[in-house]
């Protein structure tokens, strides 16, 4: 993946009006901002054990900023069904202007949920009280995703206060429950089908290479999830008594996972794929300084690092259900319940990616135990046709905006609902765009914004707009 150069016909519209988007996105920052901190204010966490009043406070919120654009014939609230029809999912915000003589229309995604906080004594200062400290701005969902929903809010203010009337149409989709596996996400594509189909989907929810250097995410690893159940006895038995002849399922537990990774800590799991990317260059030094890995502490796996990263596979434990320290007795425990989480390389289905480690984990079970498998959750991974006049847009955009054109990179973590987008809208063009920086820290105490980074986010939309506004008939 390389550094893209713009072609000679590669531009974001006229002189002036580029001038004049400039003008609109300077002026409107602060405002922009202002309304960010009160976005992140509302503790919008979409998990079942938080109160979900707080996430339809915050549509109501992203509904009115998307009102007060004045650009749009619908600004709604809806929900759907959840995949199986037991309940309704979150509430999502949808927009939409039809487009007009011949115009594209770009449907804009975000979403307003977020991750809980986690520990506040993590955090430097309260997660969900927004706080500036230098270039940076604190809070969850700072940078993940109510940026990515205020960057479409500002592209619109600062697009249309500088083109006056437009043609180009535009439909926005703000979801509610992207932290928590967007199960609602295909039936409310099915469901508002008409309203959202668009000629080219950006989706703001990735990062940039660097804090002067923008990026297209065109590849995402997919995501297979589940609990398994290791179970070794009927009831507790005491430990002195019988530890040493009767295996406790920590003890299985350990023995089991430890066969998922070679001695390198590269994946062990046959059937498992990699992917032909080339990435950037990219050195140990980097990821160190963007992780926080220790000093002594080596990295994992084999390869150029990022390959590790986007092209190849990972599996991960996010959890254990066992007596903790503070409970601990002396005890043979007799059930353990494990959380796998694994990463898969562009390419590889996910359903028979987790076919794959399920048969890995049957196969290698130590003596004798019993497993079950439950809770599964399944994201295909993508990779991004970047071939299209839409890509062409975003370059020049971004290049404008930036002063220096955009890099294509990988994420190593996955956008599920990307695949359910190319299902449901098979002629649209994706563009996977962000706010986000390498120390942004999305999902984790600290959760920044770099202000710099989402000003010229912001301003590449505002262009790319532009730019589509400016495409006739051969684009729709």
């Amino acid at each position: 993946m390389t550094e893209h150069q713009p072609t000679d016909h590669e531009s974001i519209g006229a002189p002036d009006l580029t001038a004049a988007i400039r003008d609109a996105v300077d002026v409107g920052f602060p405002s922009t901002v202002a309304d960010l901190a009160n976005l992140v204010r509302i503790p919008s966490v979409s998990w079942p054990a938080f109160d979900a009043a707080h996430v339809a406070q915050s549509a109501e919120a992203v509904a009115e900023l998307l009102r007060g654009t004045g650009v749009f014939d619908l600004v709604d609230i809806r929900r759907s069904a959840v995949e199986d029809g037991s309940e309704l999912g979150q509430p999502a915000v949808v927009a939409s202007r039809p487009a007009r003589n011949g115009r594209p229309t770009v449907l804009l995604y975000a979403h307003h949920d977020v991750q809980p906080p986690g520990k506040e004594e993590d955090w430097e200062t309260s997660p969900f009280e927004p706080t500036q400290r230098g270039d940076r701005l604190y809070g969850r969902g700072a940078a993940d995703d109510k940026a990515g929903v205020m960057a479409h809010v500002g592209a619109i203010r600062a697009f249309a206060e500088a083109a006056g009337d437009f043609d180009l149409g535009i439909a926005v989709f703000i979801e509610g429950e992207e932290e928590w596996a967007s199960r609602s996400f295909a039936n409310f594509l099915r469901d508002n089908r008409e309203l959202l189909a668009a000629d080219a989907i950006v989706v703001a929810d990735s990062g940039n290479w660097d804090l002067e250097t923008p990026a297209i995410t065109v590849a995402l690893r997919g995501a297979v999830a589940f609990n398994v159940r290791i179970r070794t006895l009927a009831h507790a038995s005491h430990s002195g008594m019988y530890g040493g002849a009767v295996p406790d399922a920590m003890l299985a537990a350990i023995r089991l996972l430890d066969t998922l990774w070679t001695a390198d800590g590269s994946v062990a799991v046959d059937g498992l794929t990699s992917a032909d990317l080339e990435p950037p260059a990219y050195d140990e030094a980097q990821l160190r300084a963007e992780t926080g890995l220790l000093d002594g502490v080596a990295p994992i796996g084999d390869g150029p690092i990022l390959s590790r990263i986007w092209a190849k596979p990972s599996v991960t434990i996010t959890g254990i259900d066992a007596p903790d320290v503070a409970n601990a007795s002396n005890t043979l425990v007799p059930e353990v319940l494990v959380r796998v989480s694994a990463r898969i390389a562009p390419g590889q289905d996910a359903s028979a990616a987790y076919d794959a480690i399920r048969a890995h984990l049957e196969a290698n079970a130590p003596f004798g135990v019993q497993l079950g498998f439950e809770g599964v959750d399944l994201g295909q991974a993508f990779l991004v046709d970047t071939s299209g006049w839409a890509v062409e847009d975003t370059r020049a955009a971004m290049a404008e905006a930036w002063g220096r054109p955009p890099v294509d990179i990988g994420v190593g973590g996955s956008i599920p609902f990307i695949a359910e987008l190319v299902e449901e809208f098979p002629g649209a063009q994706i563009l996977v765009t962000g706010v986000e920086d390498p120390d942004s820290r999305a999902h984790s105490p600290n959760e920044s914004l770099h202000l710099g980074v989402f000003k010229r986010a912001l301003l590449s939309e505002a262009l790319l707009l532009a730019s589509l506004d400016a495409r006739g008939s051969e684009a729709s």
